[in-house]
């Protein structure tokens, strides 16, 4: 499912300006989020006794006083209760080139990539006289189904970042380094052949998923917790009858001896489900390539 991302406005800050490079072409571009934290319902901690609302100060170990923040100082421990302090001035001087750009080192095909190593995404916006490039770069990574990888120097951490376009926007991805995932060889994970699954179950585990298969909409999934939450606070208020509980059952286990007849289950039950998805992936199967086109035009 393609989505075009809303314009970039004035009122949308920006969090890091700079330059994308490729080769020896410079786009000048600023950095703007690319997601938004919804409005969650929150909780603050109060004395039972009155209800004031809980309050948490600096404190000094040492002789029990309230530190104020201008006496507050950056420290790292290099041994058990020894530090080496560092003042703001001293942070500043620790730059990479990475602080005002973000060179492209390489480009990768984008499937290439283990999602495991993608954080936060941020739109790139153009800034003046970057447009045309700007454009180029876009159109040549659709083309290419390639992503360029570099780096970023962001809030006093470098980071390894993608460079993918989305729509008529590049998006940058924070990305993690390789020595922050976690190897799955640390875990135990089920051999297939250990645990004798046959071809012909994996074939109507398949077939289930083909069945259960449509394209992504991101509007049909919500936050039920949350808008349960809101309906136990709103009958507080409201001075109304609380809702009643709803027991949420675990699911059973499935047991081996069960696991083809479930599936058989599963398949019948989904029959009607397969026809209506493929009627759905054609249809936005056309949009896409609207889209596309489209946008083709326009850059034309």
């Amino acid at each position: 499912m393609e989505s075009t991302p809303p314009a970039f406005t004035e009122g949308m800050a920006s969090i890091w300006t700079g330059a994308l490079t490729f080769g020896l072409v410079n786009i000048p571009v600023s950095l703007a989020s690319a997601v938004r934290a919804a409005e969650k319902t929150s909780f603050r901690q109060l004395h039972k006794d009155d209800l004031t609302p809980i309050k948490y100060e600096r404190v000094c170990p040492t002789d029990g006083e309230v530190v104020p923040w201008n006496e507050i100082v950056k420290g790292y421990e290099y041994s058990k209760g020894r530090y080496v302090v560092v003042t703001p001035e001293e942070l500043a001087k620790v730059k990479t080139p990475s602080s005002k750009a973000v060179e492209m080192m390489d480009f990768v095909k984008s499937d290439e990539i283990d999602p495991r190593y993608f954080d936060t995404p941020y739109y790139l916006v153009p800034q003046k006289g970057g447009e045309k490039p700007y454009a180029l770069l876009r159109e040549a990574l659709e083309n290419t189904d390639m992503v360029g990888i570099g780096k970023l120097t962001l809030r006093q951490k470098e980071h390894l970042v993608a460079v993918r376009p989305i729509g008529d926007a590049l998006v940058l991805e924070i990305m993690r380094f390789e020595d922050e995932l976690v190897a799955p060889e640390n875990l135990h994970f089920p051999d297939a052949e250990q645990q004798k699954v046959r071809p012909q179950e994996v074939a109507m585990a398949e077939q289930l998923i083909g069945n259960l298969a449509e394209p992504f909409d991101p509007s049909k999934y919500h936050d039920e917790y949350e808008a349960k939450l809101k309906t136990l606070l709103r009958a507080k208020l409201e001075g109304k009858k609380l809702p009643d509980d709803v027991e949420v059952e675990k699911p059973e286990k499935t047991k081996v001896m069960d696991l083809v007849a479930r599936l058989q289950e599963s398949l019948a039950s989904t029959a009607a489900k397969q026809r209506t998805s493929r009627k759905s992936v054609s249809a936005a199967k056309k949009r896409t390539t609207r889209a596309r086109s489209a946008r083709k035009r326009r850059a034309s």
